[in-house]
């Protein structure tokens, strides 16, 4: 099998690329497979501070392959998505699954968007934490065009980050839109022309903070959307208590008293969490 995604890690930094160029980094099985064995070996990793997901090439991600899309009725290599309705992880099945496993990495995920951001793609791009887009970046909900609705997760988180009308409008009419619309509709963190750089730089400072206080935190803000507030008041202090007097909170004091980088050890193995 031809690889679909190209992974180095440096400094604590995955620089995880779709590598389907040719094709736009387009959705197929192939890469979809890969994308979810990515997610179990990153979920295992200590030593992985933070991730950049980007695309080779002119495109980020047009989405799902249409070769792929025809083939959805045969199953083979597709015969996971298949059965759509078998929940496989957790209370996602295994096509959402390839999206909300970058939510659910115990450490942040910044997406570097360029090009197509298109479908599944855009989809993929919202599992990430943190969005940079460059100013010429197109973006579309496609799947109506297809005759199909988003399917990978992409009702629910585009209504967390976006009014419900704009994901409603986007939605039934399938049209693209800009880098400047999807910031302002909630969807894009940064609009920069330097958009990889700034999702590196941005990478490098996360990896340069205590990755305990760091993993803690992703954990808080991932769960807060599903507690009440009195709950999420007791996990704040149920995490703040694990890292006070910690060794790498400690070491996050003396780096500052010392005026010196801070030498952090690495987190401990992350625990599995369902969707």
């Amino acid at each position: 099998m031809e690889r679909r995604i190209k992974v180095a890690v440096i400094d604590g930094i995955a620089d995880v690329r779709l590598d389907r160029p040719e094709k736009r980094n387009a959705l197929d099985a192939d890469m979809c497979w890969e994308l979810a064995e990515l997610g179990k070996r990153l979920s295992q990793s200590e030593d992985v501070r933070v991730a950049v997901l980007s695309g080779e090439g002119k495109s980020f991600c047009a989405g799902l392959d249409v070769a792929a899309l025809q083939e959805l009725s045969t199953g083979g290599k597709f015969l996971p998505f298949t059965d759509l309705t078998k929940r496989s992880h957790g209370s996602a099945n295994w096509v959402q699954h390839i999206v909300l496993l970058w939510r659910d990495l115990p450490f942040p995920v910044i997406a570097a968007l360029h090009g197509e951001v298109y479908g599944g793609g855009f989809q993929l791009a919202l599992g990430a934490d943190i969005r940079v887009a460059d100013p010429a970046a197109r973006f579309g909900v496609m799947e109506g065009r297809w005759g199909l609705v988003p399917d990978m997760g992409g009702t629910v988180l585009m209504q967390q980050l976006a009014r419900t009308d704009v994901v409603r409008e986007l939605t039934f009419t399938a049209r693209t839109f800009s880098a400047d619309d999807a910031h302002r509709y909630g969807f894009v963190t940064r609009v920069v022309s330097n958009h990889l750089e700034q999702a590196m730089e941005t990478a490098r400072t996360i990896a340069g903070l205590s990755p305990d206080a760091v993993r803690a935190a992703k954990r808080l803000l991932n769960g807060a959307l599903a507690r009440s507030l009195v709950e999420s008041l007791e996990e704040e202090t149920r995490e703040q208590a694990g890292l006070l007097g910690s060794a790498n909170q400690l070491e996050a004091i003396r780096a500052v008293k010392e005026v010196r980088p801070p030498r952090f050890a690495s987190s401990s193995p992350p625990k599995s969490k369902k969707h």
